[in-house]
């Protein structure tokens, strides 16, 4: 028989694991703050395009120095990625644009394997971009940041073949 003291007990017990759950739960979720990309091999324009805005104080080269290419980390974001992209099959090579009409942007890449791939400027423009080679399938964080921290800028990112 339990006693009201103990049952008092155990519910204030499993309340309080339920308020920690409810907590912790969220941040384990793998979530973006914008749209997130499905893509398989042909993968159209319209399925390979997102938007989002920029924004954030967290310096994204506390993801990562330098990339697997040797590129450095650089700019400022959301410490939560602006979008998941997942790569349905393996890819042999991907390039990521960002396009925010010239404003000065970066990429960071966190994928399978904690594999890190990073861009900057496109030529000469400053929007970032990325080309890459050797793209398995899975799951990837992709955080579009700037040099200067909290700058909101909107963008469109585009991933093509």
């Amino acid at each position: 028989m339990i006693s009201i003291a103990t049952g008092f007990k155990l519910t204030a017990v499993s309340c309080l694991l339920g308020l920690t759950t409810a907590t912790v739960a969220p941040a384990l979720a793998d979530s973006a703050n914008f749209g997130a990309l499905n893509l398989s091999p042909g993968f159209s324009r319209a399925d390979g395009t997102v938007r989002g805005f920029t924004g954030g104080s967290y310096s994204l080269s506390s993801i990562a120095n330098r990339d697997r290419e040797g590129n450095r980390c650089l700019g400022f974001g959301d410490t939560q990625p602006d979008h998941i992209m997942v790569l349905q099959k393996d890819f042999a090579q991907l390039q990521l644009k960002v396009d925010t009409q010239g404003k000065d942007t970066t990429l960071v890449i966190k994928g399978p394997n904690n594999s890190i791939l990073c861009g900057d400027d496109t030529g000469s423009s400053k929007d970032a971009s990325l080309s890459a080679t050797k793209w398995p399938a899975g799951t990837y964080e992709v955080w579009v940041g700037t040099f200067d921290a909290n700058a909101r800028w909107k963008y469109t990112l585009t991933v093509q073949q």
